[in-house]
């Protein structure tokens, strides 16, 4: 293709309005605080979080003093959220909580945080680990879990009457399971090692510290084959009846009639 139409179609497009559209310093010289925080939030609305970004931190830089800044703060820590940068999102939303600790959206600051921490949506790896491994929340590095449950439990206790609290609870809930399945697939490892010790102790931590959750009944079963491996039969015993009167159903009973019976847990 010639130069000259190349050229031809470069200036047809930007007629029609096809190019991409670009800000330079000129354009935004003399731009109001609404204007850059409409741009800004034009850019989120598409998906240009790393443009939103520049235009917010724009707009901090050139009106530091007044509701546009404050408000382009929490919006660059969403952002930051949205464009799969946890730790940036946190340290934005920290920022917030520090420079404005009575301002009437700080709830959300605390709010982001927990999301920021919530170890449910990890990005491209997150995709990888639980649609191709098959992976679960229970199966990762409980760290963040257990900080986003910190989070949003602040959030709860600060601002019972926030809009984003009803949220907070159900995601606290969520992650209290999460963090007792942790603690089961830790007591699990020590199982296939031979750490019994290792394991009944983790097994029972679980069931202390997070009761009447989905781990209870594997933590039970857990404690059952550890205290058989150990030889302390009447504690074993004990633990096989609690297991029979809670989870009757329990998918850890052997299908086989051959297998029934006292000593049932030996066919696992």
């Amino acid at each position: 293709m010639s130069r000259s139409v190349a050229l031809f179609l470069v200036l047809l497009l930007s007629a029609c309005g096809l190019l991409p559209k670009q800000n330079s310093p000129e354009d935004s010289k003399n731009w109001s605080a609404s204007k850059f925080y409409s741009e800004a939030k034009s850019e989120m609305s598409s998906g240009n979080y790393s443009a939103a970004i520049k235009l917010f931190e724009q707009l901090e830089a050139r009106y530091p003093y007044g509701r546009y800044a404050q408000q382009a703060q929490l919006e660059i820590g969403y952002a930051h959220y949205k464009d799969g940068e946890q730790a940036t999102a946190i340290a934005a939303a920290d920022r917030f909580i520090k420079l404005h600790p009575n301002h009437a959206n700080v709830d959300y600051a605390y709010y982001l945080k927990g999301l920021a921490n919530f170890n449910d949506d990890l990005g491209l790896m997150g995709i990888v680990s639980e649609k191709i491994l098959n992976q679960d929340m229970s199966e990762r590095d409980p760290k963040a879990s257990r900080e986003s449950f910190e989070n949003f439990r602040e959030l709860v206790t600060r601002f019972p009457d926030s809009k984003y609290t009803p949220d907070a609870v159900q995601r606290m809930k969520h992650l209290y399971n999460v963090v007792a399945l942790n603690e089961v697939q830790v007591a699990r490892y020590y199982m296939r090692r031979g750490g019994y010790v290792a394991a009944l102790n983790r097994a029972q931590f679980t069931l202390k510290e997070y009761p009447q959750t989905p781990a209870t009944e594997e933590a039970i079963f857990i404690m059952i084959k550890a205290y058989d491996a150990l030889g302390m039969a009447d504690l074993r015993d004990d633990a096989a009846r609690v297991m029979t009167k809670n989870f009757p159903n329990s998918r850890f009973f052997p299908d086989s009639t051959a297998a029934s019976g006292d000593s049932w847990w030996k066919f696992w």
